[in-house]
């Protein structure tokens, strides 16, 4: 038999954007493997404990199909002679929810639904975990991803898995939210192997904020002159600009921060040619 997969998880939907995630952790090697399934325009779902993989593709494939988040559980289920060892979390595009603790899962286990999440885990710490989480996704403002982390962050500081912590993943769903804009694979962190993996994803998840998504209007900053000293400054001592430091936002200033963006990986942040996003001054700032 496969090692029992220890684990909290929560599934989402934002009802508003549409977004489908699924956030997990557990002392279990790359439990986001395993774990978690989305599929934008279908569903989200969670599968653990001894886990029964195929309930992810087969359970998107009800979800897309027009089944509920309750029916497409009942369904998996009444097909898998081995339920009572199963725990499952499923959401549908409407914010329907249902999750499932099998008899046989080991304790504590159990889990909690509410409009738009399915929040469950075994082998935890105690009953408080689950309910942590679930006052931690309610209570956060901001997109499901944030959301859904600090679930996570929540049940891990309620002591989460009681064998203690290894994996950690985060997974969301967003039509055309993938590089590119072709897939759905909006945000897909995974933390395989951590003494601290939540803490770790948290980390990931700010960087990809940090370099996938665009600066708001408020962020930006017009370049005056001082401004423009400082960045010729800055990019004149990593190597990217050879002109004179004189403040002029010239063509040549603007091509170097260009060069230094295309290798830093800054493409996202750099929309402008009269001003400069805040985090990436202060990422200039600190490298310069």
């Amino acid at each position: 038999m496969n090692p029992v997969i220890a684990t909290f998880s929560i599934v989402g939907c934002d009802v508003n954007t549409g977004d489908l995630g699924v956030a997990v952790a557990s002392k279990f090697l790359a439990v986001g493997s395993v774990v978690s399934w989305a599929q934008a325009g279908a569903g989200a779902v969670a599968t653990q404990s001894y886990a029964n993989m195929s309930f992810g593709p087969d359970g998107l494939a009800l979800l897309a199909g027009g089944s509920d988040a309750q029916t497409t559980l009942d369904q998996l289920l009444a097909a898998d002679a081995q339920r009572e060892q199963r725990q499952v979390g499923i959401v549908d595009t409407h914010g329907g929810a249902a999750t499932w603790t099998g008899s046989e899962c080991h304790a504590w286990a159990g889990g909690v639904t509410g409009l738009g999440y399915a929040a469950q885990g075994n082998i935890l710490a105690g009953d408080h975990v689950v309910p942590a989480m679930v006052a931690a996704f309610e209570n956060t403002s901001g997109e499901l991803a944030e959301r859904l982390l600090a679930a996570l962050a929540a049940g891990d500081a309620a002591g989460g898995d009681q064998r203690g912590r290894q994996s950690a993943a985060l997974y969301v769903a967003r039509k055309g939210g993938a590089y590119g804009g072709v897939l759905d694979r909006y945000i897909d962190l995974r933390v395989d192997d951590h003494r601290a993996p939540v803490a770790e994803l948290e980390r990931l998840l700010g960087l990809h904020r940090f370099y996938l998504t665009p600066p708001r209007p408020e962020d930006l900053l017009p370049i005056n002159e001082s401004l423009a000293r400082e960045i010729q400054e800055i990019l004149h001592r990593v190597g990217y600009y050879d002109g004179p430091i004189n403040g002029n936002w010239d063509a040549p200033t603007y091509a170097a921060l260009q060069s230094y963006g295309g290798v830093e990986n800054l493409e996202e942040r750099l929309v402008s040619d009269t001003a400069i996003d805040r985090q990436v001054l202060a990422y200039l700032r600190a490298r310069g």
